[in-house]
């Protein structure tokens, strides 16, 4: 079962609903059950439900994916060891934190643009989107406040990376201007210095996501070579070292 977190952007609140998304689709076609989860902070159910997740990165609002792997496992969809967890930007972020947090739940995991660092995600925004701070804030925490720093910290895969026990597979827009390159490289560099297992794929005409469909067809091969290799579902071999016309550049780590 592939576990997937919506791409939302981090500088606002979203919800995964119903409707086409190709990657969804991807992942179903080659075998694995695709279970996406509106965990609390999420919108369109209520302020209540909204507020919960205030504060609550890599606490509740991970729980609630936990749990929707404990579900689908108790029905029966899922094989508890075999199941993967993935997204983009925030979706990123929930992959790292599986890995660092709760790497027994998961098999694997892929992290698209994801955030390692909480305080460095902030300070890296710039001048003009500065009216978005206050909403980080209230949500996620004041990274300035001395009084909640073990609140960061604590949620940071970063700060955690000795606990990542899986593999991972790490994709990055060199031109982000929302989750900077630095955001990967520093987790790519703590992973290495505890032996640990992933790979690194860099775009260099990529920002927040992949634009160019040459670099998506190229990760997104990448990802089901990935997840066949630890989950067992079916793959098209990718040909060559990068798909025609990417940018990909690729590091591997092997486990030590």
């Amino acid at each position: 079962m592939a576990l997937r977190r919506s791409p939302r952007a981090w500088s606002t609140w979203a919800r995964d609903s119903w409707g086409y998304r190709g990657d969804v689709q991807l992942f179903a076609n080659r075998g694995y059950a695709v279970l996406q989860v509106n965990f609390r902070g999420s919108v369109g159910f209520g302020k209540k439900f909204l507020h919960a997740g205030d504060k609550q990165w890599g606490k509740k609002m991970h729980d609630d994916l936990i749990d929707a792997v404990q579900w689908a496992v108790k029905q029966g969809y899922a094989d508890p060891k075999r199941v993967a967890i993935t997204g983009g930007s925030y979706g990123g972020y929930s992959a790292l934190a599986g890995a660092a947090f709760t790497p027994a739940v998961f098999r694997c995991s892929i992290d698209i643009v994801g955030p390692s660092n909480l305080t460095t995600l902030v300070h890296s925004i710039p001048p003009y989107w500065a009216p978005m701070r206050a909403v980080f804030d209230a949500r996620m925490g004041n990274v300035d406040d001395p009084k909640q720093a073990e609140l960061i910290r604590a949620a940071s895969p970063l700060f955690s990376a000795d606990k990542i026990k899986i593999p991972l597979l790490i994709g990055q827009g060199a031109n982000d201007p929302r989750v900077k390159q630095a955001e990967s490289e520093q987790i790519v560099a703590a992973i290495e210095k505890q032996g640990g297992q992933a790979t690194y794929v860099l775009y260099s005409d990529e920002g927040h996501g992949f634009a160019r469909p040459e670099n998506r067809l190229d990760f997104f091969a990448r990802a089901e070579e990935f997840l066949a290799a630890h989950l067992g579902g079916r793959a098209v071999k990718l040909d060559g070292e990068r798909m025609a016309g990417s940018t990909a550049v690729v590091r591997v780590l092997k486990k030590k």
